[in-house]
């Protein structure tokens, strides 16, 4: 291999390398936060907004599980498995000046849902063919059986929490 092939190789692998590096911190959050710009309207309006805000999750697909075999069976347990996929539910956040109704030191009201950690499962598919193993009573060929399907179904856990607070800006 010449010298300037060898050159050009490190430098096509040095640029993949760093363009890998400069993208995984955006992949490494689990949400992405989306503010809503209110700073427009409370300035031309001469008002104080509520602060609006969000985040958005991002979808990160697991490993489905392995076939399984089971014994007398000629397909796996799951023919269409299952895929975990994690996520989080999508949250949101707004503060709002309150008049001094309620009294002194209450100048704001708060109400934060933060995304919470979401679990689920994909539907899968479970068939068993209608022929059964060889079976040596018919010269080792398979009898027939009555064919098996089932549907798995899918899963979906959370645990969603909420604050809300009185407070001074």
């Amino acid at each position: 291999m010449k010298s300037t092939t060898r050159i050009l190789a490190a430098a096509v692998l040095t640029g993949m390398a760093a363009a890998v590096g400069a993208a995984a911190p955006a992949v490494a959050a689990d949400t992405v936060p989306v503010p809503v710009p209110l700073d427009g309207v409370e300035k031309s309006l001469n008002v104080s907004l509520p602060k609006v805000g969000g985040e958005l999750p991002l979808l990160t697909p697991g490993v489905p599980e392995g076939p399984r075999y089971v014994e007398g069976q000629m397909i796996p347990a799951s023919a269409l498995p299952q895929v975990p996929m994690g996520a989080a539910l999508p949250g949101v956040s707004a503060e709002t000046p309150l008049p001094q109704v309620i009294g002194k030191g209450f100048d704001e009201a708060s109400a934060s849902l933060p995304a919470a950690d979401l679990r689920t499962l994909t539907p899968g598919l479970s068939v068993d063919t209608p022929l059964t193993a060889s079976n040596p009573d018919v010269f080792g060929l398979p009898t027939l059986k009555e064919p098996q399907a089932a549907v798995l179904t899918p899963l979906l856990q959370t645990a969603p929490t909420g604050v809300l607070g009185l407070g001074s800006l």
